[in-house]
């Protein structure tokens, strides 16, 4: 029996390697090793707390957080059963080098122990640590495009003035300013929304790092829409010039019309900015006084200036003349007699056929005066006063004229005499 067991080892060998051969080429066949390639496949970045915790902020470079190509090599068996979303990609921060650099592993989450080999076009993630840095910049909120034509716009405001921005030290200090943009075209009515708010620098480029947090990323921006009107400005001359000068009452200003804005049911009852009494005062002037005004402070509330380097100042100047003497002759016959008491009557004797009067004022009114413009008068009863003469009798008399020109601003100069004859009617 021993004899037969031990019997022809040779040939029990070549069996049994034969057999193991057919058993491979069989299963081969079968189930034959396979490859599986997956684009995109994105990387886990681990612990990544063990950088934030120490102030810091990282960025990946290159976008080394994703995969291009990954190949697998298995089984068809298990190949058939895995996809893109059965891979494992984890870059663990306890393994991060001295360059900043951190190894992928690769697995999948099924059969990880029956893959022949599992590679990535790339090996590591690449990072940029940096100190993380805090910032906190006022929102400003701006407008773009152009309102309705007759209209302007009035007070931007937001619900938050103030962002606060974290990140890598590099990217906030390029931060620059903090906008919150509304578009405006066409509007003629008061406009909220609620809008982005975006970084810039300097230069005016917007920054988008994806690393920069934002306390806040949307503002309420309330914009008022307000109507535009011109109006003429008017002023109220105060006091009285020296004596021999005169207020020509022409007022003159470095600009005559400003251009405001306010709502419309206000300014549909405004025709004019006007400066009130006592801010320019020509007491005692013998030249034209000039005064710079404020007209803000005579804006109705809620209506703004809306022009272009213009901040409301203007000079208001009043035109002050000497006063100038002109005579005036009128026909005697013009000259009328009041308070003549009944049963005189009253004749001039002299001068016999004019008598002139002279006027003191302006010469652009005194060049206009016509005799028939003047209304002379005898008043009998204040020359009796002023004669101390209780009845009135016969006799010739030497009285004063009494003149003004009606609707001129004129004083007559001096005193007028003429002689009078008085007698007592039959």
């Amino acid at each position: 029996m021993k004899n037969k067991l031990t019997r022809n080892w040779g040939l029990k060998i070549a069996s049994f390697l034969s057999a193991a051969v057919l058993w491979l080429v069989v299963t081969n066949i079968n189930d034959p090793i396979m490859t599986y390639r997956a684009t995109d496949v994105p990387v886990t970045i681990k612990n990544a707390n063990l950088i934030t915790d120490r102030g810091q902020v990282y960025e990946v470079l290159d976008g080394t957080d994703m995969i291009d190509v990954v190949t697998i090599s298995a089984p068809r068996s298990i190949i058939d059963s895995l996809d893109r979303s059965n891979i494992v990609a984890v870059a663990d921060v306890n393994d991060l080098t001295s360059v900043d650099t951190v190894a992928i592993k690769l697995s999948t989450n099924k059969y990880s122990d029956k893959l022949d080999s599992i590679r990535g076009n790339i090996d590591s993630v690449r990072l940029n640590i940096e100190e993380k840095r805090d910032r906190s910049l006022p929102v400003k909120s701006i407008t773009t495009g152009e309102v309705r034509e007759g209209y302007v716009v009035g007070k931007v405001t937001t619900d938050q003035n103030l962002i606060r921005i974290s990140g890598p030290q590099s990217i906030i200090s390029q931060v620059s300013k903090a906008q919150a943009e509304v578009d405006i075209s066409g509007f003629s009515s008061d406009i909220s929304t609620d809008s982005e708010v975006r970084l810039y620098d300097e230069d005016g480029n917007e920054i988008t790092a994806p690393n920069i947090e934002k306390s806040i990323t949307k503002v309420r921006v309330s914009v008022e829409i307000l109507e535009r009107k011109t109006l003429p400005l008017t002023c109220e001359v105060t006091g009285t010039p020296e004596d021999g000068f005169r207020f020509t009452g022409e007022v003159t200003f470095s600009k005559a019309s400003v251009a405001v804005a306010g709502k419309s049911k206000v300014l549909e009852h405004i025709e004019a900015v006007s400066i009130p009494s006592g801010v320019l005062d020509v007491t005692d002037a013998s030249e034209d006084v000039t005064a710079l005004v404020d007209i803000t402070e005579y804006l109705p509330d809620s209506v703004v200036l809306v022009e272009d380097n213009f901040a409301g100042r203007v000079d208001v100047t009043a035109r002050i003349e000497a006063e100038r003497d002109r005579a005036v002759r009128i026909p005697v016959e013009r000259i009328r007699f009041d308070g003549l008491p009944e049963g005189f009557r009253a004749v001039i004797t002299e001068p016999a056929n004019e008598c002139s009067i002279t006027f003191s004022g302006l010469l652009a009114v005194l060049n206009e005066v016509t005799a028939e413009e003047v209304n002379a008068a005898v008043d009998i009863e204040a020359w009796m006063d002023e004669e101390d003469m209780e009845e009135l009798t016969e006799g010739s008399y030497w009285m004063p004229v009494n003149a003004v020109v009606e609707g001129r601003d004129l004083r007559q100069k001096g005193v007028t005499e003429i002689r009078v004859h008085i007698i007592i009617a039959e």
